[in-house]
Formats: structure tokens, C-alpha cells, sequence
């Protein structure tokens, strides 16, 4: 461990202590970085001293200099402006903080920025951990001193335990699926009185959760993430906080936060920001409203508030080690303000993957929140990608429905042919489900073969493929409420009867689930070049579905056969000569069975097969 981590754990234990200082309790961010490209960091210093003023040590000015001190409208805080020199070692600042015949001394760490985040492809895959439900790796941090809610697994949205240590203990389970990306449900402190186990409801943004971990534990998780060649994506919430929050319940400022004369929830309306015909009153509902009685909505508008989040966004990269973020609730913040973070980031994190979750209807307007080709006039957005809502309707529509002109298959292949108002399709984050939608084996009503079908076509379609944990042993559960689809994994406690992280224990259907999912992403992890490259789609006929992944830099051709009809087909291969020439020799990576595909191909009921070309 570097010996600058452990000085902040110091500096953030102390910021913690009540006995900290009589002048200054707290200071955010608790260290910052040199070598930044934007120098400047805003420091928000916690005091209930109305008349503080701030220097630096004579000796310090050679790697710092103030630029600006003020005074928070409410409640004493300060915010004071540093501009940091960039410096290749550690370095720690004395901060001297005066109040008349009062003075206190604060020494702040300056670490160079070292990080270089590799971001996300079309070839990865995310798995996502819901980490309260996944695995209790630490019995002892169940129940901590102080926070609201402890271990409670009787009750449905309860915390359960599961925590970092959990994760940390199965990585190999993870990495032996074939998975090259983990999606953590947010880890900040969530110290809210109903509900904190999902994590939504952010109480201190510098915090890990104590419940879930420590700061230690998410670097030692990252560490062995990143010996895996794992990427780490970090759930981050933007558009509210919880009503617990320190700086909602001594706030700085009024202005941080949206009011009404009494609680307005948001309409969940996005459309109302593009809309050409909408009303103010309509697009203020959308953006202003609180997310929940408990999620105080914040306006992005103040320019503090702003540089709080930012700032905050960079320390988390550092400290972190991440690799992409994934942000909540995209569409209800600021879209100015989320246009200028995304940039802000950019510009230090060339490679830092930023996707939105966009949960709205029709593909313009998750388009309009992303890198559009035409459909923003006004301003770019920076944002990398979206979470793909129109991919994820049409699959778990299209396979339960009748084939027609617009139905079954083809809702799928016209929902890709939309495709062409994005700047880069291949950047959406495709998903058969998640935590807060049914399970996908719930949707298809526990067919299995529907099923495969549904998971050969997110691991094998364009984008970048996110599967919910537990879909490799056929979890399921519908949202009613959400709390179902979001229970703990079989073997992530002592006290389970099952432990499904074993292979010894998965029997029947789910190791067959298992064994279907880890041959496809395994497949996908030693051909990244095939599943960066071309889809070229054919138009669905007769309740069937082809497609290829064509390799930009290599032979590898994969063809993707699909059949939802209750007997036994014949397919024409003869249609797709553009692509397939006569007589080539295949191998179904599913089955290993090798073929030489001549005029015709038997398609067995409710099927897939993933054929693998050879020249």
C-alpha cells in the first residue's frame, strides 16, 4: 500500500472524530491530486465559526496558493480555492485556519494523479452486483454503531450484510464466467432510516459505507479486479441526495437544493426535455422534483454545488480505480451541468467510459441524451453511451409475442435499424434485466429455451452486454416490489442451505444455464476483434432471425441463427450468400459440433446457434 493512502486514511479517520479542531470539523475533498489538468480544487470546510480566514504555511507556497476564500450563505461553512503546483511526490500542505486569537493547523495531502482509466468496449461484458444481496464476506460489520439500520434479513428491504469482502471472496466466480467488467451498486455511505440497503440515497459522499466495507477493502477489491484484467464501473447518483445528509441537514446553501410549497415528486416525463411543444411547467416538473420523499433533489445550477459534485466525481476515479461510470437517473439533473461534468472528466480521464441510465420510451430520446449526430443544437453531452431501454423492450417483448409485421423478431430488428441517430450504437449498455426490472427467466415465464435465446442474443447483438448476478443460475422474481429481483445469492451466506458459487451444487437447468453463459462469455473474452466489429442484420422471416458479427481485423465471421417456431424448420441458407459462401465449415461454439453449411440448415424448435465460419 502506498504510504500517501495511508496518511489520507489518517486525514479521514481525523475528519470523522469529533475532537478533530475547535475551529474546522471536516474538509471536503479530504486530500486532492497535483498534475491535474484543471489545477484548482474548492475546498469545503465544515466550521461553526462565522469569521475564519485561511493561509498557507511560508513554506508550502512553493506547491499550493490560494486563490479565493467565501463564506457559505448559511451555516459557516467555507469554501477556499486552492490552486495546486503540479509536483512529482506526496506532499502535505499546512492549511492555517485563524479566528481572532484562535488559530488551527491542518496539514492536507497532495498526491500526484497517477491513474489511467482503460474504459469500456463493444468486447466487454459487465456483470452487475447488487452488494447488499450478493455475499457477506464480514459477519462484523452487520451492525455498526450509530446507523440507522443494521442486518434485518427478515425483513424484504432490509439490509442483509452483503458487503465488499463478499464481492472480493467470489471474484473468481466472477472472472471464471468470462466476465471482463464489474457493475457496483453505489458503496457511498446511504445512512438513511427506511430502504439505505440499495444504496440510492447518498449521506456522505467521501464515505464508503461502513456496513459494506471500508475504503482499504475497495482499493484491495480493485487490485485484484485489475490482476484479473477486470475493468471497475462505479454507480454514481447525480440528481439527488438522501435527507440524511450532512449537507442537507445543515446545508451551505438554500440554492443547493430544488423547493416547492410542498413535496413535488418528479412527472418521470424526459421527454418534456426535447420535447419541441412542451411546457415550461412540464420540463421544470421533470427536472426540479424530488425523486422520493427522501431524496432531496439537487440543483446542479449552483455553481458550488457543481464544483462539489465534480470534484467529488475526480476523487472517486483516483481513489477508486475506475474504469467507467455508470450514472443514475441520467436524465432528471441538469443536462447543462451533466454536459460540462462529462467534459470536465474528459478532459482529465481521456479514457473514462460514462454511461447514463436513460429509462425513457422510443429511440430519439434515449438518442438526445447521448453524442447524437443531429439531434442536439444546442450542446454536446460528452456521454459515452446510455443504458439501452429500447434493445431491453424489444427483447423481452419480441420473445413473447406472436410474430407479425412489427411483432416478435422483427420488433428487434427494427429497433436496431433505429440505430443510425446515434453518433456510436455500439457504446449503449444492452441489458435483459436488472435491479429494478422483473428477471429475465420471470419474463419468459421460465421457458428455457426462450431463455437462451434471450441470452445468446444480448452476448452476441451490438453494444456492450451487462448481465444482472444470479441470471447464470436462473434467479428469478418480478418487481412487486423491486425488492424481489433483488434477493441474495444462494451461497452468499453461512446460513444457506445451497452454495450455488460451487459447480458441484448447480444441477440440472441452472448448470446448464451456467455452462450456456460462461461458453458464450469466454467465447466473447478470446475474440474481442469479432465482437468490435460489423452486425449486419437480415430481416426476420418465418418467425426466424439471422445475423453475423463480422471481425474488423481478422477472418472470424460469427453467424447467429435463431428460431421461435414450435416445430422443427428448414432455413434457406441461400438468402445470406452475401455474406456465407457454399459449403463453408462451421462450428457451433455452443456445442463445439462442427458442420459444412450447404443450401440448407434444420432448425430445431425454439433454438440458437452460434456458428462460428472458418475460410
Amino acid at each position: 500500500m502506498r504510504k500517501s493512502t495511508l496518511l489520507i486514511f489518517t486525514i479521514i479517520f481525523s475528519y470523522l472524530n469529533p475532537a478533530f479542531g475547535q475551529l474546522i470539523s471536516r474538509v471536503d475533498p479530504p486530500n486532492w491530486f497535483s498534475g491535474m489538468e484543471q489545477p484548482e480544487v474548492e475546498l469545503l470546510v465544515y466550521s461553526n465559526h462565522a469569521n475564519l480566514t485561511f493561509s498557507l504555511a511560508k513554506a508550502d507556497k512553493k506547491y499550493a496558493q490560494i486563490l479565493q476564500q467565501e463564506k457559505s450563505p448559511l451555516n459557516n461553512y467555507y469554501f477556499v480555492t486552492l490552486c495546486i503546483k503540479k509536483q512529482p511526490e506526496d506532499q502535505q500542505i499546512e492549511l492555517i485556519i485563524t479566528d481572532g486569537a484562535s488559530q488551527q493547523r491542518l496539514s492536507y495531502s497532495i498526491i500526484p494523479k497517477s491513474f489511467n482509466p482503460k474504459g469500456l468496449q463493444q468486447s466487454d461484458a459487465i456483470y452487475m452486483v447488487f452488494p447488499d444481496r450478493f455475499a457477506n464476506g464480514d459477519a462484523a460489520n452487520d451492525q455498526v454503531d450509530g446507523y440507522f439500520q443494521g442486518s434485518d434479513r427478515n425483513e424484504l428491504k432490509g439490509r442483509r450484510g452483503g458487503d465488499i469482502s463478499g464481492i472480493n471472496q467470489h471474484l473468481d466466480y466472477i472472472e471464471q464466467l468470462g466476465f471482463t467488467a464489474l457493475w457496483i451498486n453505489p458503496m457511498v455511505e446511504n445512512n438513511e432510516k427506511i430502504d439505505s440497503y440499495h444504496g440510492y440515497a447518498t449521506t456522505d459522499s467521501y464515505l464508503i459505507d461502513p456496513r459494506i466495507g471500508k475504503l482499504s477493502e475497495l482499493q484491495s477489491l480493485t487490485q485484484n479486479m485489475q490482476s484479473k484484467g477486470m475493468k471497475h464501473v462505479w454507480d454514481v447518483v447525480y440528481n439527488h441526495w438522501g435527507d440524511q445528509h450532512d449537507l442537507f441537514q445543515k446545508m451551505p446553501d438554500s440554492t443547493w437544493f430544488h423547493w416547492a410549497p410542498k413535496f413535488t415528486r418528479t412527472s418521470y416525463r424526459a421527454e418534456t426535455l426535447m420535447d419541441p411543444y412542451a411546457s415550461k411547467a412540464d420540463k421544470k416538473a421533470m427536472s426540479d422534483g424530488w425523486f422520493d420523499t427522501h431524496m432531496p433533489d439537487l440543483n446542479q445550477q449552483n455553481p458550488h454545488l457543481a464544483t462539489y459534485l465534480v470534484q467529488n466525481s475526480i476523487w472517486w476515479v483516483e481513489m477508486g480505480r475506475i474504469d467507467a461510470f455508470r450514472v443514475d437517473t441520467y436524465s432528471y439533473p441538469d443536462q447543462q451541468f451533466m454536459s460540462k461534468l462529462n467534459k470536465t472528466l474528459k478532459a482529465e480521464y481521456p479514457n473514462l467510459f460514462i454511461f447514463g441510465e436513460t429509462w425513457v420510451q422510443g429511440s430519439p430520446i434515449q438518442a438526445w441524451f447521448t453524442q447524437g449526430k443531429y439531434l442536439h443544437q444546442t450542446f454536446n453531452s460528452h456521454l459515452d453511451g446510455t443504458t439501452d431501454f429500447q434493445l431491453y423492450f424489444a427483447l423481452s417483448k419480441g420473445l413473447n409475442e406472436a410474430f407479425g409485421w412489427e411483432e416478435g423478431f422483427r420488433r428487434i430488428e427494427l429497433t436496431l435499424s433505429n440505430d443510425f441517430i446515434y453518433k456510436n450504437p455500439t457504446n449503449l449498455v444492452t441489458f435483459l434485466d436488472n435491479h429494478d426490472l422483473a428477471r429475465i427467466y420471470s419474463v419468459v415465464n421460465e421457458d428455457f429455451d426462450k431463455w437462451k435465446i434471450a441470452q445468446a442474443m444480448l452476448l452476441t447483438l451490438r453494444g456492450i452486454p451487462c448481465e444482472y448476478y444470479g441470471s447464470e443460475i436462473l434467479m428469478t422474481g418480478f418487481c412487486d416490489p423491486d425488492a424481489h429481483v433483488r434477493e441474495e445469492f444462494p451461497g452468499g451466506w453461512a446460513d444457506h442451505s445451497t452454495n450455488l458459487f460451487e459447480s458441484t451444487n448447480r444441477t440440472g437447468k441452472q448448470a446448464e444455464a451456467f455452462q450456456f453463459l460462461s461458453t458464450l462469455l469466454n467465447y466473447r473474452k478470446a475474440h474481442p476483434s469479432v465482437f468490435n466489429g460489423k452486425l449486419i442484420q437480415f430481416v426476420p422471416e418465418n418467425n426466424t432471425y439471422v445475423y453475423f458479427r463480422k471481425s474488423a481485423d481478422s477472418n472470424t465471421l460469427l453467424c447467429c441463427i435463431y428460431s421461435l417456431n414450435t416445430e422443427a424448420v428448414n432455413l434457406d441458407l441461400t438468402r445470406f450468400r452475401e455474406l456465407l459462401p457454399e459449403h463453408a465449415k462451421a462450428t457451433n461454439i455452443l456445442t463445439a459440433e462442427k458442420l459444412v453449411l450447404d443450401n440448407n440448415l434444420t432448425l430445431p424448435a425454439k433454438s440458437v446457434q452460434i456458428l462460428e465460419i472458418s475460410y
